[in-house]
Order: structure tokens, then C-alpha cells, then sequence
């Protein structure tokens, strides 16, 4: 599930369907006769010919031959499309890959316009590869397909960082952060801060996550909503983690990527960059062991502690919106519905601030294990009907039971 952090965290995360194959027999038959050893093989279909093309044009990539990757294309196609692709050549040139490949999915009836699936991994970050959806357009030219077209203006085609100009990368231990010209500034604050938010991360969570991120600086809001994807709101956020397919069942996550808006993200203090980080990471971390459909104040209010813990900050900095309803006379009778977080403005930071002071408040009630093998169990099963069951049995606590000492000690707080 992708997740957005306003100036301070915040994180939202979705699970993605898991396709199911069966194997069925076929019915016993007698052997074909053999065929004739003058028979010739059957021609390669236009989809095979596609396929090779394509085959050709990644490893170029992978061994950074430009000759062998502008062969592929049409030298009759719009001049835009080959420039485009020149410069996504060398725009590629620092990022480390492990894998880039491309595979053709389906066919339109030989009209050159395939179904492609790009799948790639960054070196040292991804545990598995990332498919992400691409289209081109191939030619028939003098006896052999050619590129001509890369379907962007029909929107087939997911882009990248390197879609937007040339990559700047930095290798770090635990991550890459990958920006443009001109977030050389930024880039390195969020280096400096990547392996300390590692290990703060991995202090709660424990060592079982893949504890390597790569943090993404785009240089536009166009990017950035390309990154992320159409449904975030992204004016006013200062990042968003997002995966690109999750199968919780087998701990799968493909693309996991921390995606900061420069825009905000050049504004923050370098401790609301460290809290914002730290908090991100959180999710990246819990990311396989969180379904969809689990409650946001438990996701939220985890993610936030991780970020503010150790911070040094003082309960009334980071929830001061929360302070001020408990000291007008109206605290939280419970933690926020999914509801609040889907809107914006004040109601949208009390409700991550509320969520915050729960989690803070159980850690103080059963220490950080508990609270994460509850994350785990609540968590990991997709369903609020979890939280008191799970509460009982790991905590020895009853949610009623929770929440009256929470508020009894949010009034001794503020």
C-alpha cells in the first residue's frame, strides 16, 4: 500500500491480488508420427521477432552498448521518439540494475503495437524484480521489425525516473537515492540520514525485512504523480511509500520505493526530514506483513512512532492539534476511523496524531516487541475485528481497557 507523508509522516499501504494457476492433464493420446528430417522450422511469428527485438534492446542497457540499443530503432520514426530515446539511454547510465528485461503479453493482431511489461530491479534494493507496464510501436522495415513508437500519448507506458532527465545516484549501505540535476542538495541530507534511519527502523522491527530502500527525489510534480500514482492527492505531502504488487501470503513486495516531493521535502528541518524518513522506512519495512484493509490508526500510529522515537521532540510539537482538544475538553473517545485519513487540513493531522499517541501510549503499557507482534497479527490479518482478540491474547489488555488509560494519560500529558 502506497503511503504519503504530510510536512510531518504519514503512510497509507494497498495489497495487490495474487493470480492462482491450476495444472489439468490432457487426456492420454498416441504419439505423433515423426516429422520428416527435411522439415523446416516453422518462421518466428511477428510477437517472437518483437520479443527478440526487445531481448536485444535490454541487454544493451545491461551492458551499456548504445550502438546495439539505437539499432533497434526506426530511423524513419518522429524525431522526438528518437531523441527520447537517446536520452533515456544516458539517463540510465549511473543507476545500478540488476535486471532489466522486457516481455511481450499479449499481441493486437500483428498491428505492431504489443502488450510489454518492463521488469527491472535495482541492484542491492530489490530482493525480487518490479513489472511495470510499457508499450511500443514496431515497423516493418526492409525485413525486420524496428522500434518507432513508445505509446506515451495513449498512456501505455509507465515512466520512470529516468523518463525524466539524468539520473544522479548515491550507493549507500542500506540504499540508493536516485534524484536529477539540481537536487544535488537534498539528495545528500537524505543520504546522510538512510543508514541511520536503517537501523533506527530495524531497532523496533527487528532484522527480518529486506533493510535496503531506495528513496526517489523527483524533479517535477508531474513525476512525482508518475511515481506514485493517480489517487494521491500529492500538493502538501513531504513523501510517499509505495510498492508495486504485494503478496502478503508469501512476504512478496515488488518496487518498494520512498518517494519524497522535493517541492516540500527542500522546506524540512533536518529533523522532520529524519522523522519523515524514519517513518517511510517503517512502512517499507512492515510492508509484507500489512493486508489490505487493516486499520490506518494502527499503520499510522506505528509508522509515526518509529519517526518520532528518539526524535528528542516534546509530546506538544508533535501532537500540538491534539493538545488543544484535550485541554478545550475534547479527547479522543477512541482512536480515528479510516475515514479522517482520507481528508485533509487539520482534521487529517489529528487523526495522525491521535494515532501516534496510542501506539506511544501501548508501547509505554506493553513494551515494543508486544507492539510489534501485535502490528504483525492485526496487521497481517487485514481486519479492525483483529484489534481485540489480538490485544487480549498477546497483551492482556481489552480495547476498552486500552483506551481509558490512553486518555486518562493523554489528560495527565496536555
Amino acid at each position: 500500500m502506497p503511503g504519503a507523508s504530510r510536512g510531518w509522516p504519514a503512510a497509507v499501504a494497498a495489497a495487490a491480488a495474487l493470480a492462482v494457476g491450476a495444472f489439468v492433464p490432457f487426456p492420454a493420446q498416441a504419439p505423433p508420427a515423426p516429422a520428416p528430417a527435411f522439415q523446416s522450422a516453422a518462421p518466428a511469428t511477428a510477437e517472437q521477432e518483437w520479443q527478440a527485438v526487445l531481448r536485444h534492446r535490454a541487454r544493451a542497457v545491461l551492458t551499456r552498448d548504445e550502438a546495439a540499443f539505437t539499432a533497434s530503432l526506426d530511423p524513419a520514426a518522429p524525431e522526438d521518439f528518437q531523441r527520447r530515446q537517446r536520452e533515456l539511454f544516458q539517463n540510465l547510465a549511473e543507476v545500478p540494475l540488476a535486471e532489466w528485461d522486457y516481455e511481450v503479453r499479449g499481441s493486437t493482431g500483428g498491428s505492431g503495437t504489443p502488450e510489454v511489461v518492463l521488469r527491472y530491479a535495482l541492484a542491492g534494493v530489490d530482493e525480487v524484480p518490479t513489472e511495470r507496464p510499457t508499450g511500443f510501436t514496431f515497423t516493418h522495415r526492409d525485413g525486420r521489425w524496428l522500434l518507432s513508437g513508445d505509446e506515451r500519448a495513449r498512456g501505455r507506458s509507465w515512466r520512470g525516473p529516468w523518463d525524466f532527465g539524468d539520473c544522479r545516484v548515491r550507493v549507500l549501505p542500506h540504499g540508493v537515492v536516485i534524484g536529477h540535476d539540481g537536487s544535488e542538495e537534498l539528495a545528500d541530507r537524505v543520504a546522510a540520514e538512510l543508514d541511520s534511519a536503517e537501523a533506527a527502523v530495524t531497532a523496533v522491527w527487528g532484522p527480518e525485512w529486506r533493510r535496503q530502500v531506495g528513496v526517489l527525489l523527483p524533479r517535477s510534480q508531474e513525476e512525482l504523480r508518475e511515481l506514485v500514482g493517480a489517487e494521491f492527492a500529492v500538493d502538501g505531502i513531504a513523501a510517499v511509500a509505495v510498492a508495486d504488487k504485494v503478496d502478503t501470503a508469501a512476504r512478496r513486495v515488488e518496487g518498494p520505493r520512498v518517494v519524497l516531493n522535493t517541492e516540500t521535502a527542500d522546506r524540512l528541518s533536518d529533523t522532520s526530514l529524519r522523522v519523515v524518513l524514519r517513518h517511510e522506512m517503517a512502512h517499507v519495512a512492515a510492508r509484507a506483513d500489512t493486508a489490505d484493509g487493516a486499520p490506518m490508526w494502527l499503520l499510522e500510529g506505528f509508522a509515526d512512532y518509529v519517526g518520532y522515537r528518539a526524535s528528542g521532540l516534546p509530546p506538544e510539537r508533535i501532537a500540538p492539534d491534539l493538545a488543544r482538544r484535550v485541554r478545550t475538553g475534547e479527547p479522543p473517545a477512541g482512536p480515528p476511523p479510516d475515514a479522517d485519513f482520507h481528508t485533509s487540513g487539520r482534521d487529517l493531522d489529528l487523526a495522525y496524531q491521535q494515532s501516534w499517541s496510542l501506539v506511544a501510549h501501548l508501547v509505554r503499557r506493553v513494551g515494543e516487541p508486544k507492539v510489534v507482534e501485535l502490528y504483525k497479527r492485526i496487521a497481517g490479518s487485514g481486519s479492525p475485528s483483529e484489534v481485540d482478540p489480538a490485544l487480549h491474547e498477546i497483551a492482556g489488555l481489552s480495547t476498552a481497557e486500552l483506551l481509558r488509560s490512553w486518555r486518562s494519560e493523554l489528560r495527565r500529558t496536555f
